[in-house]
């Protein structure tokens, strides 16, 4: 495998040789300049090399592994016969709020191309689902692992022709134990010197790194763009160390602030989610929650109450908020600290975007100012702890 050289600064989407309606796209998006791992990755994908990207969420390489397969789909798929159920690009996501944000920028990105996607995930009708890949060519996939299989297995898809594969948030495939399925599915493709296949991943631990050799050819460009994981300048963060009985009232506090707009609360547990949503609906506050027990329509409804506005706040654990993208968040609230330091990456991560400024606050009880110091070590920096007893004057 080959290191990337991460130097590349103010490169302009027009530097590529885009197709003049995918570049219409990009210009209509505010698409201007790559971001890094976007100019990193982006002359070595549309070459042909597989990719294995280190980077976090929300740093463009969403994108990157979009115009990739957009790019190669419009010039090659002329060349091949089209057949129901065949997609020529496949796309794997562990949750289904980050497989439905990608078909969202895919449809985004080809608004001006003839490029017909699907996607299926878990939680939603398999008849819709089926009704949509079998009424049409689909020349790109989306999917999460179970439900991908789950067509596999009924032959309503064949991945024979698939000649690119991407693996989004390899690690957390990891974590949520959907590698032997993964397995499978790799199985039902072209092998490794017939097909492109890109891994992106926020940490790259031993594990995930003996994936990539296994699916990845040996001229495999690896990048890591985790420098970019986070702007300290577009987030305040703040630290609160205050009882546990305390924080339900700090929060309504906080969430009465003029300066208080559209915010996102993480909690831990589902439990906590759903009794935080209801006090909250109780004394007043327009908000949801997102969690995995709820249904994937009321997720889709609430997602888009919140990102119109609907929605002043909105209650969500990690796995519901990874992936994403809602412009105009004001305050990130972390009711708990994350048992893993990168989820206190992802949160945060959620505002001060789009050149926004942003503020991260985080309630932490004494229980839980342990969890301060692996967070510290991977921002390499401290951070800052205001001590709250009653008086709430100074937290915003």
């Amino acid at each position: 495998m080959h290191q990337s050289d991460n130097h590349q600064t103010n490169t302009s989407f027009d530097t590529f040789s885009f197709a003049q309606p995918v570049l219409k796209a990009t210009n209509a998006l505010g698409f201007r300049y790559c971001t890094p791992i976007q100019a990193q990755a982006l002359p070595f994908a549309l070459q042909g090399h597989d990719i294995v990207g280190q980077a976090q969420t929300g740093t463009g390489k969403t994108a990157a592994f979009l115009l990739t397969l957009i790019s190669f789909i419009l010039e090659r798929r002329k060349e091949n016969k089209r057949y129901l159920g065949e997609p020529f690009a496949l796309v794997v996501a562990p949750t289904r709020e980050l497989a439905l944000q990608i078909a969202y920028d895919a449809g985004q990105l080809t608004q001006y191309v003839h490029i017909k996607s699907a996607v299926v995930i878990g939680g939603e009708s398999i008849s819709e689902q089926e009704e949509k890949i079998t009424s049409q060519p689909i020349d790109l996939l989306i999917a999460t692992p179970g439900r991908l299989l789950d067509f596999i297995s009924r032959r309503k898809i064949n991945l024979s022709l698939a000649q690119w594969l991407v693996i989004d948030e390899a690690d957390r495939m990891l974590d949520m134990g959907f590698i032997p399925q993964l397995r499978r599915i790799i199985t039902r493709m072209p092998p490794t010197s017939h097909r492109q296949t890109m891994m992106f991943s926020a940490t790259y631990p031993d594990a995930v790194k003996r994936l990539t050799i296994s699916w990845t050819a040996k001229n495999a460009i690896i990048i890591d763009a985790t420098g970019e994981r986070l702007d300290p300048s577009s987030v305040v963060q703040k630290i609160y160390v205050l009882p546990s009985a305390k924080k339900y009232s700090a929060l309504c506090h906080i969430l009465n602030q003029p300066a208080t707009q559209r915010t996102l609360i993480f909690a831990n547990r589902r439990d906590t989610v759903k009794q935080l949503g209801k006090q909250l609906r109780q004394d007043g506050v327009h908000c949801s929650v997102l969690s995995g027990e709820i249904a994937q329509k009321q997720r889709e409804k609430t997602l888009r109450a919140f990102k119109t506005g609907k929605l002043e706040a909105m209650v969500a654990t990690d796995l519901a908020g990874r992936g994403l993208h809602i412009t105009g968040v004001s305050h990130v609230i972390n009711f708990n600290l994350p048992e893993d330091p990168e989820d206190y990456i992802h949160r945060i991560g959620r505002t001060g975007r789009a050149g926004a400024n942003g503020m991260s606050i985080s309630f932490a009880c004494e229980e839980e100012a342990v969890k301060l110091l692996p967070i510290q070590k991977m921002l390499g920096r401290d951070l800052q702890c205001i001590h709250l007893h009653d008086d709430f004057s100074n937290l915003s």
